[in-house]
C-alpha cells in the first residue's frame, strides 16, 4: 500500500502548551509531530461529531420533535427535591 502524501502545517503555539506537548512526547517516547497528528485527528473527529449532532438536532426541530422549555426548567428545578420529576420527553 502506498503511503499517503504529507503537508507541513505551521502554527504559533503558546509556550506553556508547547511545553506540555514536549512533556507528553517524552513520556510516550514519541515525536512532537506524532503527538500533534494524534491531537489534530482527535480534534477533527470531535468537530465532525459535533457537526453531525447539530445537524441531527436541527432535523429534529424541523420535524417538530422538541421538548417544551418550561417542561425542561420544571424538571431541572425538581432535581434537588426528594421526588424529582421524570425526564421530559
Amino acid at each position: 500500500m502506498a503511503q499517503a502524501g504529507t503537508k507541513v502545517l505551521t502554527a504559533h503555539i503558546p509556550l506553556p502548551l508547547a511545553e506540555r506537548v514536549d512533556q507528553v512526547a517524552g513520556r510516550l517516547e514519541r515525536s512532537r509531530g506524532w503527538i500533534m497528528k494524534q491531537a489534530l485527528s482527535a480534534w477533527l473527529e470531535q468537530e465532525e461529531e459535533r457537526e453531525r449532532l447539530t445537524r441531527e438536532a436541527l432535523a429534529d426541530v424541523d420535524a417538530g420533535q422538541v421538548i417544551d422549555h418550561q417542561a425542561v426548567l420544571a424538571w431541572a428545578e425538581s432535581l434537588g427535591n426528594d421526588q424529582p420529576l421524570p425526564v421530559p420527553r
